[in-house]
């Protein structure tokens, strides 16, 4: 096993001896704040941040959850005791999913549409979304910025806190994924849609699941009208961009967007440079359709 924290294979294999799972011949698939190990048996192992137990706890009752009301979900593996926690990380066991593509804009339509229709469970308690989560942090820790990029970044920011509090009522709050896109619902082959990613299921705005892939026709150049009317389609005919409040969730989305790379800035240049880009963009010094490179 290789892995660019020298610690992690030894969090691996201590977890797995505590958990009664094998791990010898693990395969590290992602490193990243959560890294991702697929094991034999069918099994793949993913160790989050330090500190993080509690979101781990989430994710599993999440999981199960999703599979008592019979949405397509990964699934932990259920004879293991989890999450193990091991030098303050926790360890979580899922079965590894078949070979898989990312969703159709319909197909992510329809789990959105299921998604959304389900009523929120009394345990686990799901938090409340916030949108904002992160974001100030990001921007006055940073080192990559320039003192008139970190300024803008930091009033554009605020700015969207105002409009945000402002915002009229859409649709009722329900359980929302909170990070929808194509990537985050695999279709096995051959197979149904299932979700991935459940860290920020909660409870919110369901239109803030529905505008990232209506930004990706209004300001992007990402699916076709053909693609964006096939999704609103399959979620039942709302159309999240005639909202008069979406141009503030696009920006808010567009935002997280920019300040994910910060994160990976400091260390890749070709992330810096992703990142001028999509500042000139939100600045105002590239026209639409923009043309974001995928991190």
């Amino acid at each position: 096993m290789t892995a660019a924290d020298p610690r992690t294979p030894t969090v691996l294999a201590f977890a797995g001896h505590l958990a009664g799972v094998h791990t010898t011949g693990a395969e590290l698939v992602r490193e990243g704040s959560n890294t991702l190990y697929r094991l034999p048996g069918g099994v793949t192992a993913r160790i989050g941040p330090p500190g993080t137990e509690t979101t781990a706890r989430h994710q599993i009752a999440v999981a199960r959850w999703l599979a008592e009301q019979h949405v397509p979900a990964i699934r932990p593996v259920a004879e293991v005791d989890q999450p193990v926690v091991v030098e303050r990380r926790p360890v979580t066991w899922w079965w590894t999913l078949p070979e898989h593509r990312h969703a159709t804009p319909a197909e992510l339509g329809a789990a959105l549409r299921t998604l959304h229709a389900l009523r929120p469970p009394a345990r686990p308690p799901l938090p409340v979304l916030d949108p904002f989560e992160g974001l100030h942090d990001s921007i006055s820790t940073t080192h990559v910025l320039s003192a008139s990029d970190r300024t803008w970044l930091a009033d554009h920011l605020a700015r969207l806190r105002d409009h945000y509090a402002g915002l009229p009522p859409g649709m009722p709050v329900t359980v929302v994924h909170g990070d929808a896109w194509q990537g985050n619902l695999a279709v096995p082959v051959p197979g149904h849609p299932v979700l991935l990613d459940l860290d920020t299921i909660s409870l919110g705005p369901p239109e803030w699941d529905l505008v990232p892939l209506a930004v990706d026709h209004t300001d992007f150049t990402r699916i076709t009208t053909a693609e964006y009317a096939a999704f609103v389609n399959a979620y039942g005919g709302h159309d999240v961009t005639t909202w008069p409040s979406y141009p503030t969730l696009a920006a808010l989305h567009e935002l997280r967007w920019v300040c994910f790379l910060l994160r990976k800035a400091p260390t890749d240049i070709t992330v810096q440079r992703e990142l001028a880009h999509r500042l000139a963009c939100l600045r105002g010094g590239v026209p639409k359709p923009w043309t974001w490179a995928a991190f």
